[in-house]
């Protein structure tokens, strides 16, 4: 299946977005630090292009609960898909749950035994989710606080934003939350 990329802008930590999109859906999303280039086959549909950059937008802006595009599953395991899927249709916008608690509610860990591996091994999981913010990642925290996203420090302030846009986490003074989609409008 041919594979072609969409860059979104946004107001995130980390600059804009990444989509890649086949046929089927969006396969990957990734977060770009700013000025990051890419020699990837851009996507020229722009039936694509604008599904991808409005509901994306919309999210982000807060005026949409979740970007609702369709996700092309093929390259995603069947334990991994599970988890994913547990996640994005039983936790909803403004909600977390541990790394744990999805552990057990996806069903994939039935019969371990070893105290935390399943926890472990969802946090593995959502560090190699390959459609951040399609499936929200972000609402996966550790039993004691935050817990961790890809991307390191920037990473975190990623999960924090996002966090603070479903109100899970109180605004900061220098979070530039949805209005940022009216300023940019207006140059």
């Amino acid at each position: 299946m041919s594979t072609t990329w969409i860059t979104v802008g946004t107001p995130l930590p980390s600059g804009p977005m990444r989509i890649a999109v086949t046929p089927a859906g969006v396969v990957m999303s990734d977060y770009l630090p700013d000025g990051s280039a890419t020699s990837a086959p851009v996507c020229t549909d722009p039936a694509k292009i604008d599904a991808v950059t409005g509901r994306i937008t919309e999210y982000l802006a807060g005026r949409r609960r979740a970007p609702d595009l369709p996700i092309d599953w093929s390259r995603v395991g069947d334990a991994h898909r599970v988890v994913l899927r547990t996640l994005l249709t039983e936790v909803p916008y403004g909600r977390t749950i541990t790394y744990g608690e999805l552990a057990a509610l996806s069903g994939v860990f039935e019969g371990t035994t070893e105290p935390g591996l399943a926890a472990r091994t969802v946090g593995q999981m959502m560090a190699a989710n390959p459609v951040p913010l399609l499936v929200p990642c972000h609402r996966v925290v550790a039993a004691d606080g935050i817990g961790g996203f890809g991307g390191g420090r920037v990473g975190i302030e990623v999960k924090r934003w996002l966090l603070t846009l479903e109100g899970v986490l109180e605004p900061t003074l220098d979070w530039n939350g949805p209005d940022w989609v009216e300023a940019a409008a207006r140059g």
